[in-house]
């Protein structure tokens, strides 16, 4: 989850990192730390505890570092906790070489007794220490530090992205990796390494996806590629479409702010270009009717959000395809031996196409025989290059850590590959699949409607900010909606939130209501909506306090009963929840925004999950 950053050019290295750093800090937060290589100076190496800011004043925005080489990284602490002696860059014990790492070496401790053995000693808790004292070893043993490079990866057990800098090397940037996200970003007299293209953005659009096993070595005119064995490697460029405006906030005083209000055009980009006439047309995928009609079980695996849009994803599909589906937790997934054969889909949702217990999952069904769709947003990325197909949602650069349009353009493209299927199985009825069709492209409009007035959400947050546990219910597609609501809740703002099936309410789980509690009554279901209704009195005959949210053509109902209604357009059923989700998204925004909360950076999370 760590961000590291590389540069190696003509220009000095130290702001250019920063500016990087600060780019992806939503991939980590507890410390921060840069390295630049000077030719009077030799390695300069500062780190702090705390946001990036920290760092930034420590070195005057890098005034300070003199050097047109260095590597530098934004830390989500796994192995000790965040300190200025665990941050990175960590360095060799003779100060010669400096390496920031993503991921978990998981035979650290193995290495660091044998190391310990030789008389090294450590400054830190981490697992990347143990790396740079290793490369020490085998530097002095070989005197060549790609070499070295290469006999120290052979000797470690886990993921990791590295960048290494040596002050023997005064024009060398050393790049490997192993299940953790890293790019190359080439320019004109200068070149990049970085975990996300935003933060070269500004920089290159140019790039190369290094796979696993693959060690590189940049200087300011060239980037060689190598396998793990050091056989020289060719490598296919990529250009990146997004802009680096895209990435900034463009005046707004949040990322997820700016991210919620961007949803319908990020729907209008995920949906438009694959309906033509009157048909979805998925020129990006080969899945065929004679193979449609094989499938005799679908999984929907992913992690968190993605998950949520997995489980919706059941709902409409199963209704659709009349196939079952099942959405499964990736980090589950992998090690339930699960029923996978040729007869086998699989649909792989991650926002970023890094998530590695998502990655593990997909890996594993490859391995059993099935078929595997990725449903990502970042071109280019792992899981979208491992899967046998994928549908991009081109939502552009998220910077939040709690996802938003991310999510949403999960389930656009969750309904555009379920109402393909369908049409090649022959199991929707055409004029079902017309009036899907049909609403699915007028989702932006709506959303748009809906966006241009949402007071009565600020003021339900400024009413609830307070309550210290809250409660989602609903049933069926309203249920899946309500676990991506509540983890919304909770990720932003830091109050203990769950998502319950309301027809499991007597089965235990109204024993939590008592007077005051408040309950989010999810009634956006038309053909569910009494049960809805029951549930809101059932639970209010204990007490709760009960804010709904339901269709307009429901709200007078509603508010007959609920002590508060928002109310969201009417769309077709299996699209409600497209709509529906976005009062909870801007419910959990103005909450956190009345706790004082960082809404963009919420404590002990990451954007992109990259380790296990």
């Amino acid at each position: 989850m760590c961000g590291i950053v590389g540069f190696v050019g003509t220009q000095h290295a130290a702001p250019v990192l920063l500016e990087g750093l600060r780019q992806m800090e939503y991939r980590g937060y507890d410390s921060a730390g840069v390295a630049v290589r000077s030719e009077t100076r030799g390695l300069q190496v500062r780190k702090s505890k705390g946001r990036l800011q920290v760092l930034a004043d420590l070195t005057h925005d890098g005034a300070d570092l003199e050097g047109t080489l260095g590597i530098g990284h934004t830390r989500w602490a796994t192995h000790g906790e965040p300190s200025d002696a665990n941050a990175h860059p960590h360095v060799s014990g003779d100060g010669r070489i400096a390496l920031v790492h993503n991921g978990i070496i998981e035979n650290y401790l193995e290495l660091r007794e044998q190391l310990t053995r030789q008389g090294v000693s450590f400054a830190s808790e981490t697992d990347t220490e143990v790396v740079a004292h290793l490369l020490e070893f085998h530097y002095q043993e070989c005197g060549n530090l790609l070499e070295a490079v290469g006999r120290c990866l052979r000797r470690i057990e886990g993921s990791y992205a590295f960048g290494i800098i040596c002050s023997d090397y005064p024009n060398a940037l050393i790049a490997a990796r192993k299940d953790s996200p890293l790019i190359i970003g080439f320019g004109e007299g200068e070149n990049f390494i970085a975990s996300d293209a935003t933060a070269i953005l500004r920089h290159t659009r140019d790039v190369a996806y290094m796979n696993d096993g693959e060690i590189a070595v940049l200087t300011a005119q060239n980037v060689d590629v190598f396998d793990d064995e050091l056989n020289p490697l060719e490598k296919e460029h990529s250009r990146i479409d997004w802009d680096a405006a895209s990435a900034e906030k463009g005046g707004y005083p949040h990322f997820m702010f700016k991210e919620i209000l961007e949803q319908p055009e990020a729907l209008r980009k995920t949906i438009s270009p694959r309906i033509r006439g009157d048909r979805v047309v998925l020129d990006d995928i080969c899945l065929t009717a004679d193979y449609a009609r094989g499938v005799s079980r679908i999984y929907m695996i992913a992690c968190g959000s993605a998950y949520h849009a997995g489980m919706v994803g059941k709902y409409t599909w199963e209704r659709l395809l009349r196939r079952p589906v099942e959405a499964a937790l990736a980090s589950e997934f992998r090690y339930s031996q699960p029923l996978v054969d040729e007869h086998t889909l699989v649909i792989a949702i991650s926002q970023s196409g890094e998530t590695l217990d998502t990655l593990a999952a997909l890996r594993e069904a490859k391995r059993l025989g099935g078929r595997t769709l990725a449903i990502c947003n970042v071109v280019g990325s792992s899981i979208a290059r491992e899967a046998d197909d994928v549908l991009y949602t081109w939502a552009g650069p998220e910077i939040a850590v709690a996802t938003s349009k991310g999510y949403s353009t999960q389930l656009a493209a969750l309904n555009l590959v379920g109402l393909y299927l369908a049409n090649l199985l022959g199991t929707v009825e055409e004029e079902t699949y017309q009036a899907v069709l049909t609403e699915l492209q007028a989702l932006p409009d709506k959303m748009s409607r809906y966006l241009e007035n949402y007071e009565d959400t600020k003021y339900f947050a400024s009413r609830f900010f307070n309550h210290s546990s809250i409660f989602f219910i609903g049933r069926n597609l309203d249920y899946a909606m309500g676990l991506e609501g509540s983890l919304k809740l909770k990720e932003i703002s830091y109050i203990h939130s769950e998502a319950y099936a309301s027809g499991e309410l007597k089965h235990g789980t109204i024993s939590l209501i008592e007077p005051g509690t408040l309950v989010v009554a999810l009634g956006t279901c038309a053909a569910l909506f009494d049960k809805a209704m029951s549930n809101v009195v059932e639970v209010k005959a204990r007490g709760a306090t009960v804010l709904a949210v339901t269709t307009e053509g429901f709200r007078e109902r509603m508010e007959k009963i609920a002590g508060g209604v928002i109310s969201v357009p009417e769309t077709h059923p299996l699209l409600q929840p497209s709509l529906s989700i976005v009062p909870l998204q801007l419910f959990a925004y103005y909450v956190a925004l009345q706790r004082g909360c960082d809404i963009d950076k919420p404590r002990n999370l990451a954007k992109s999950v990259t380790v296990e």
